[in-house]
């Protein structure tokens, strides 16, 4: 029952990408040239609705849906993984048009090419996977 219920959550935010246009990639070019407002004002809003979900999670104790305490641990602060890290991630970001979210959306909206991009993205995950003890954290 607990892998329907994410299923469902999954198609749920795969359509709303699609339908708000989050996975365009003349939406994401859009706002790599400072074009439009319209993905900043997405990414906004998610950021805004995750800070008051945490909250709320946190306040009134809820649980996930396994029934186990939540774990909400902070974050290691440090430059280097933060600018290092995003900075891969925004590159490959604007090389291949789409950030790991979308890349499914795509798939799942019948874009073939978007094949690519996922193998390169699993294969650059297992290589952080190999590397990760010798990287800086």
């Amino acid at each position: 029952m607990r892998y329907i219920t994410y299923l469902l959550i999954g198609i749920l935010f795969g359509i709303t990408m699609y339908k708000s246009e989050a996975a365009s990639w003349f939406r994401i070019y859009e706002m790599f040239h400072f074009g439009s407002f319209h993905m900043y004002g997405l990414m906004g809003s998610a950021v805004l609705l995750g800070i008051i979900g945490i909250q709320v999670i946190k306040k009134n104790n809820i649980k996930p849906l396994d029934g186990d305490k939540m774990h909400l641990k902070p974050k290691k602060k440090s430059v280097t993984r933060y600018l290092v890290g995003g900075t891969v991630f925004g590159l490959g970001w604007a090389l291949a048009g789409v950030c790991p979210g979308p890349m499914y959306v795509l798939a799942g909206a019948g874009y073939i090419s978007i094949a690519v991009v996922i193998v390169g993205a699993l294969i650059g995950t297992l290589i952080y996977g190999v590397l990760k003890k010798k990287l800086p954290h």
